[in-house]
């Protein structure tokens, strides 16, 4: 028996690495990961569309390599994913520098500085592609080569200025179209720029806004400052933050912090929209794990439970440490993540407690609202489990409308009032209301419509008050005036009534 050694053909395999599922988002997600791993604090994100030759770089101010390391990081798979990594460590599988940078571009440039020495060396699938028989070499860039790097001429004066850090550069940017337009292909890097941004803001919320006492990760894109975005609201003071619990494999520990939104009316239009999240609350309720304070996957019950309307104001942290990678099956791209059968069964138990708290907030303003109107125009009524809505026939408004009408036509009305209640679209008030709350609304009444039904009352209700704001506090007791107070106490004040 004898071996041969097969190397694997460096221009396939790194075509091939190409399309393992990274995104632009991804991608640059996968970069800063490596920038807070090497315990940097600022991060400084630039693109350009450069006249149809778009470069994107990545600079931080962490601890950078020596040429040595350099070399080494920049080999693929240069770590194993079953060693024991420290516990502050972003990293997986060795790949993600490579495979993160070959997914966008086909030139990765990558700069370091430490321990006062610059160190350079580049990866070109073009290079590899033509030169097959060269294998796995890599370029080694001097002083000469950085200085033909115009695009990124001040930040390589910055980090010369830095006492360490390290400078990734995108060029050959490919996966925009070359068939579409050079504007078209410009609005498209764009918009990808703008998705990243989104995803960064959620995805290291907790690096980004750490809080008093605590370390804060600072990035920008192009000068502009990125601010985190925390799904759960944790700050506001509407939101209910249930006890923490905690979940053990291995001797390692997982803790749970569910989170229970506040209801549309306790906050701005402008923060429900903004924690809304793409997609709406339904979409975005569940657990939300992350590795090391790094969101890895978001707005999922794992299939534990189904995405109902009632659950939607419910969202799970869940804190895992990467030494329990293996078991939750974590991807090249960590953003994907399943917990295995253990932990399955300790968040089904959790979640089934949160689950009545998000249904009671969720449902609360209606209880609340309920005894507010003595006399209103819709009767609720529970019978075998269901829950219906009529139309009050023994309302004021209806009763005394009804007295002025015969025997024949009174049938008909309430034929009529039938027929109205027996339509009323459940279906689509539930769908709207669970959607988009704040966008519903009842139908306004006019002043001259509402002086209009206020002296059908005043006849009936006129007798007893000793003054107009007796009579006010009667009739806001009943629809529709108990809906519109203050124009109901404006038109009685107006009006010329002897007591």
């Amino acid at each position: 028996m004898h071996y041969k050694n097969l190397e694997p053909s460096p221009s396939s395999l790194m075509e091939s690495l190409r399309d393992i599922g990274y995104s632009m988002e991804t991608a640059l997600a996968d970069i800063i990961d490596n920038s807070i791993t090497a315990e940097a604090n600022n991060i400084d994100i630039r693109f350009s569309w450069n006249f149809e030759k778009p470069w994107l770089a990545i600079q931080d101010n962490g601890y950078g390599m020596t040429d040595d390391e350099l070399l080494y990081a920049m080999r693929l798979g240069s770590d194993n994913p079953l060693s024991e990594r420290k516990e502050n460590d972003l990293g997986r599988f060795g790949l993600g520098l490579k495979t993160a940078s070959f997914s966008q571009c086909r030139q990765l440039t990558v700069i370091t500085k430490k321990n006062e020495t610059l160190s350079s060396m580049e990866w070109d699938l073009d290079q590899i592609t033509d030169n097959p028989s060269d294998g796995w070499k890599i370029k080694i860039l001097n002083g000469e080569d950085l200085n033909k790097l115009s695009e990124i001429y001040d930040l390589i004066e910055t980090l010369t200025k830095q006492v360490s850090g390290t400078i990734i550069l995108w060029r050959k940017l490919d996966r925009l179209d070359s068939f579409d337009s050079p504007i078209i292909r410009e609005k498209k890097l764009n918009s990808l720029i703008d998705s990243s941004r989104n995803h960064i803001e959620l995805i290291f919320h907790r690096f980004l806004n750490a809080g008093a006492g605590n370390k804060s990760l600072k990035i920008s894109m192009n000068g502009d400052q990125i601010i985190g975005i925390d799904p759960f609201n944790s700050s506001h003071i509407a939101t209910l933050e249930l006890p923490k619990q905690s979940i053990y494999v291995n001797s390692k520990e997982i803790t749970v912090q569910p989170y229970i939104l506040p209801h549309y009316t306790k906050v701005s239009a402008q923060d429900y929209a903004k924690f809304s999240g793409e997609g709406g609350y339904l979409h975005n309720q569940g657990f939300y794990v992350y590795r090391n304070k790094r969101l890895i996957i978001k707005s999922t019950w794992f299939r534990l439970m189904p995405k109902v309307e009632l659950t939607k104001l419910i969202r799970v942290r869940v804190d895992i440490p990467n030494s329990l990678d293996h078991i939750w099956k974590i991807d090249v791209k960590k953003s994907n993540a399943n917990p295995p059968e253990s932990v399955r069964k300790g968040l089904k138990q959790i979640i089934s407690e949160v689950e009545y708290s998000g249904k009671r907030v969720f449902k609360q303003k209606g209880y609340r609202l309920k005894s507010k109107v003595l006399e209103p125009v819709w009767d609720r009524t529970i019978a075998s489990g269901k829950v219906t809505y009529a139309i009050s026939k023994s309302h004021p408004l209806i009763d005394t409308f009804k007295a002025t009408l015969n025997e024949g036509s009174q049938r008909d009305f309430i034929n009529i009032l039938k027929s109205i209640e027996s339509s009323f679209p459940s279906d689509l008030y539930f769908n709207d209301f669970a959607n988009s709350p704040e966008r519903v609304e009842k139908p306004l009444i006019s002043e001259e419509e509402l002086t209009n039904i206020i002296k059908i009352f005043i006849q009936v209700y006129l007798i007893g008050c000793d003054s107009k704001g007796t009579l006010v506090q009667k009739l806001i007791q009943i629809e529709p005036m108990a809906s519109s107070p203050k124009m109901t106490q404006k038109i009685i004040n107006e009006m010329e009534i002897t007591l």
